[in-house]
């Protein structure tokens, strides 16, 4: 059996840092909804939640880890943001203040360039706020999303420090193995967010058998099928039960033999991607 547990963590590079091996994603989750879901979420064991600037739930998921009664030091928060402010350095530092201000805990331990998207300069501008705002003591650790290898190395033209996350689409159906290699031969963690496939794959027969054959939900098998990748799923739901299930993956451990079948069902060029980024795009 996997000495994996829900408490289990991954040591973060270049520091003596660590994170949760299980996250709880709050995409786009209403506003009258997340602080419940993040709630019940703590309440069951979780201790990593994922924010962003472009969901539009910091606010909530703070409040949601103040409610809780966990201590502050017990949970590791996440959040991004997804464009520089002004093509400047400083408006867009004042942005990911903000950003921390809103989430109310003091400091956030994770904070991410959300997408590659605003070009060479704009990923430049956007990593040098973050690192003052992590020489402020406002995040613990930087990373990026959604970043291809070529992105990655081009952060070496300007900065000695690797990111620590590299969070991207991940599962059977868009593996990315190009750039989950590169990161895990480097130590930079690899987050896997729509971990679920968002729900489209439920019914896959290769899924059904497998969840038969250990008693769990095809959910709970992506989720093992992640972890022991090595990623750092993060599944998001707003329902109690499945928050409950997505988490529970660990009395049970997939064989070789399943992971191989899961393993076959990834397809070429980005083809079974759910998300509009991809890591290995221009």
């Amino acid at each position: 059996m996997s000495p994996y547990t829900f408490t289990s963590v991954a040591a973060l590079p270049e520091s003596d840092l660590t994170i949760p091996r299980i996250g709880f994603g709050v995409y786009l989750s209403p506003t009258e909804v997340c602080i419940a879901s993040c709630s019940t979420a703590l309440k069951l064991g979780y201790r990593h939640i994922d924010t962003a600037q472009f969901y539009a739930n910091e606010l909530e998921v703070g409040q949601a880890v103040r409610n809780s009664g966990v201590p502050r030091e017990d949970i590791f928060v996440t959040t991004k943001i997804m464009n520089p402010v002004d093509n400047s350095v400083e408006a867009t530092l004042a942005s990911a203040r903000a950003s921390v201000e809103k989430i109310g805990l003091g400091y956030v331990d994770l904070f991410l360039i959300h997408s590659p998207g605003c070009g060479p300069e704009g990923r430049k501008i956007l990593w040098k706020a973050l690192e003052k705002l992590k020489e402020e003591g406002a995040t613990k650790s930087i990373g990026v999303s959604n970043f291809g290898v070529g992105h990655i190395e081009q952060l070496k033209e300007y900065s000695s420090t690797i990111p620590a996350v590299n969070q991207i689409e991940i599962h059977p159906w868009c593996q990315q193995t190009s750039v989950t290699k590169y990161c895990q031969e480097r130590g930079i963690v690899v987050e896997a967010y729509a971990p679920l496939v968002r729900a489209t794959k439920n019914d896959d027969p290769t899924l059904v058998t497998i969840a038969k054959a250990h008693g769990v939900s095809t959910t709970q098998v992506l989720v093992r099928w992640s972890i022991q990748h090595g990623f750092i799923p993060l599944p998001k739901s707003d329902n109690p039960e499945r928050i409950k299930n997505n988490a529970d993956v660990f009395g049970f451990e997939l064989t070789r033999e399943e992971m191989a079948q899961i393993d076959a069902k990834g397809l070429p060029g980005g083809e079974g991607a759910i998300c509009p980024y991809l890591a290995d795009a221009p």
